[in-house]
């Protein structure tokens, strides 16, 4: 459409040009031949001083100063053929390439019909007026190029004309006084002392070609700077996703969610009529907000179970951590208070500060409630993801307890498709943590050797209790078989703790194997290999450290087959350490909620330091035979 457009406009233009230069040349006048030929030729020598345009691949010739004497000295008809010349000059014989035809009959058909215009308004009642005949001149030459290359290029034709040709309209006035000085001189002087005032063409010249200069100079300088702001933004944005790499690296249920919370604060910073300031600042702590669990140990982050009163007080502490990291990099604009206060709460129970309301920063409490939005959306180490809309129903629930009620609702009106959008926003590729280096034998201070026993019986431990963790550490020595000790974990354990289900899970390189199992609720899974660090068992396995009341429904497992422990509520597993390491894990699955007890775990760490020993020997007997 927009060739069309052009090609129809280009032929207009041709059309009107060959009217005038025809109706020029049949009505032909001409005064003294030597002076018009020695002005065609100087005009024709000043077609070769060129400028060049700013934002348009085009030139602009010094011959318009010759149009204006000619204007305002010779007939229509010289005027037209002295500046039409000077075209043909400029565009075929000192042009760097071979034009084409149609370019050609363009440019001198323009020339045509601004000479025309500028002519007209001269002559018209006898106002010769050179500064109105300069003006009209410039508007109508530069206008009607202008607009075929806005038409050509789909660009506004005001915005081309500015930004290309409207800089040298002081050019053209101090070309019109330089006309009028040489026409008032010929009148006094005669044509002949007048051209002693050439060189002031020159000199206009060279005032074009400094300006131009100065104007280009001043455009890459802008363009420079633009080009550095770019790149200093494209840095501090890679910066911004480095660092939440990192945090992924630590916590590997964080990399997506980090870019979904980042796409639910904008759209509600949007809807909030938040500052492009505000908005950036906030991307920023949406991608960091948890950068202060770089400090938080690792077992704590990854726990598939509830924390320890005192696990919870370290974890809390990544919020300010988190804000003096993000201090020191110095943004440009308030990223800090963001990070430091996303966890706290509209009715002022929140931490680390226990702001409350307005006292919490705008974008502290939009990451407060789309942090929360998705992470109960998203599946965690602890437990399943929810439902959207029963992840929303919470978020309403909290509206004026910890949540602005503003947010909460924007997203309960919002949330299927910000949550649509999160979902499908993935720009920072994961890196590639799961790699594995062959070389090193050992550190330098060596191995570290592990302690067999780990916890000894408190005396709040019943009697009872204890004559059967008695009784089952004695009879583990004697089992010669592992399933002699399996057979004997089945008679004893459960006068020791009760549960529904028991799994001795027996470690082989990087996976555990469910190898002695008792109970129901458990089904084929059991035999299932559960990779190192997965579920609560490869956690524990892992780590070294005990869950008491984990949640059954984070093992491999259940995640395949909710069904399979639809009836399991909460676990409890220990470690099976030897001088040789953690060689598996046992785990006890119960259907009541929070079902162990601090007895239960020492009770456990007890039988499980028998069972370890009791496995070791087995395996040195298997191996010996």
């Amino acid at each position: 459409m927009s060739s069309r457009r052009a090609n129809l406009y280009i032929g207009l233009v041709i059309c009107a040009g060959a009217a005038i230069l025809a109706h020029g040349l049949w009505n032909w006048t001409g005064g003294d031949f030597r002076k018009y030929l020695t002005y065609s030729v100087i005009a024709l020598i000043a077609s070769g001083m060129k400028i060049s345009l700013p934002s348009v691949k085009g030139t602009m010739s010094m011959s318009f100063l010759f149009v204006l004497i000619g204007i305002a000295t010779f007939s229509l008809g010289e005027t037209l053929v002295m500046g039409c010349l000077g075209i043909v000059v400029q565009t075929v014989f000192l042009a760097k390439s071979r034009p084409q035809p149609v370019r050609v009959a363009f440019n001198v058909a323009s020339m045509a019909c601004a000479i025309q215009v500028a002519y007209s308004v001269h002559h018209a009642w006898e106002l010769q007026n050179t500064l109105l005949t300069a003006s009209t001149f410039f508007v109508a030459n530069t206008f009607l190029i202008a607009a075929v290359i806005a038409v050509t290029e789909e660009k506004n034709v005001l915005n081309v004309w500015r930004d290309s040709y409207f800089w040298s309209f002081p050019n053209y006035l101090v070309g019109a006084a330089a006309a009028w000085l040489v026409s008032e001189a010929t009148r006094f002087l005669g044509w002949q002392p007048a051209l002693l005032l050439m060189p002031i063409f020159y000199v206009v010249y060279r005032s074009h070609n400094l300006y131009i200069g100065k104007l280009e100079e001043a455009k890459r300088r802008a363009e420079e700077q633009r080009a550095h702001a770019v790149e200093i933004a494209g840095l501090q944005r890679r910066s911004i996703e480095t660092l939440a790499l990192a945090v992924e690296a630590k916590d590997q249920t964080t990399h997506d969610h980090l870019e979904r919370v980042e796409v639910y604060a904008v759209e509600v910073a949007k809807e909030l009529g938040l500052s492009e300031t505000e908005i950036e600042a906030l991307r920023a702590a949406a991608l960091l907000h948890d950068i202060g669990k770089l400090a938080i140990p690792e077992y704590i982050i990854s726990k598939p179970g509830k924390l320890t009163p005192e696990e919870f007080e370290k974890m809390k502490t990544h919020t300010v951590v988190g804000s003096e990291i993000v201090e020191r990099i110095r943004f440009p604009y308030a990223v800090a208070p963001m990070v430091r206060g996303h966890h706290e709460k509209w009715n002022g129970s929140g931490y680390p500060d226990g702001l409350a309301g307005e006292q919490i920063p705008i974008g502290a409490r939009i990451l407060a409630a789309v942090d929360t939005l998705d992470a109960l959306a998203s599946d965690r180490q602890y437990r399943r993801a929810m439902p959207i809309e029963k992840a929303i129903g919470i978020i309403k629930e909290e509206s004026g307890k910890s949540f602005d009620p503003r947010i909460v609702e924007i997203l309960a009106r919002r949330y299927q498709d910000l949550d649509q959008l999160a979902r499908n926003s993935h720009r920072i590729e994961r890196l590639p943590t799961e790699v594995r280096v062959e070389r090193g034998d050992a550190p330098a201070a060596g191995f570290e050797k592990t302690a067999a026993d780990l916890m000894q019986f408190h005396s709040s431990i019943a009697d009872t209790r204890k004559q059967a963790v008695d009784e089952l550490a004695a009879a583990m020595p004697q089992c010669e078989t592992r399933e002699a000790v399996f057979s004997a974990m089945r008679s004893h354990l459960p006068r020791v703790v009760a549960y529904r289900t028991m799994a001795i899970y027996t470690r082989r390189a990087e996976i555990l194997v469910a190898e002695g199992v008792d109970g129901d609720g458990f089904g084929s899974s059991a035999a299932d290999a559960i990779p190192l660090g997965a579920g609560l068992s490869g956690w524990v396995a892992e780590n070294g450290k005990a869950i008491v009341n984990g949640n059954p429904a984070v093992e491999p497992g259940y995640l395949n087959d909710p069904a399979k422990f639809a009836a399991l509520r909460s676990a409890l597993s220990v470690p099976l350490i030897t001088d040789r390491g953690i060689i598996g894990v046992l785990s006890l699955y119960s259907e009541e909620d929070n079902a162990y007890g601090n007895q239960h775990l020492e009770a456990l760490n007890a039988i499980g330091s028998a069972l370890a020993r009791a496995l070791e020997l087995t395996a040195q007997r298997e191996q010996a035979a």
